[in-house]
């Protein structure tokens, strides 16, 4: 997390947003965006996986909103925080949606257990955002 605290430090845009909270999330959507993408690899490796369809569709979508919202909250000149507000709150939902999907395969597939709980991690992220923008 060092490099993204010390680079948003380094950014000549200061804004009311605490860094802390800031990079907290950047970094949990960087890590859901490497999650979601392995569960879905490993799950198309999967013998049955037609079963596994939905979790595929759930992790795709989830990482594609995670990597969407790391490069938003990464871009802060003249951020348009209705953007950045909806786009956290787009991002809180496929987490949730990815993580209840993945959970129920938890128990059968070691990345889904993994993944759900990257998942949650980032939509608590989010959501802490969510609250410091108000």
């Amino acid at each position: 997390m060092t490099t993204v605290t010390e680079i948003l430090e380094a950014h000549p845009v200061r804004d009311d947003i605490d860094d802390a909270v800031l990079a907290a999330c950047i970094q949990a959507c960087a890590e859901c965006t490497q999650a979601c993408t392995s569960c879905a690899d490993a799950c198309l490796g999967e013998s049955g996986v037609e079963h596994l369809v939905e979790c595929i569709r759930a992790d795709l979508d989830c990482a594609d909103l995670c990597s969407i919202t790391e490069r938003v909250l990464l871009r802060r000149t003249e951020a348009g925080i209705a953007v950045v507000r909806k786009t956290l709150e787009a991002c809180a939902v496929a987490c949730a949606t990815c993580a209840d999907e993945c959970a129920k395969h938890a128990d059968l597939h070691q990345h889904c257990r993994i993944c759900a709980d990257v998942c949650r991690q980032c939509e608590e992220a989010c959501r802490a955002l969510l609250l410091v923008l108000g």
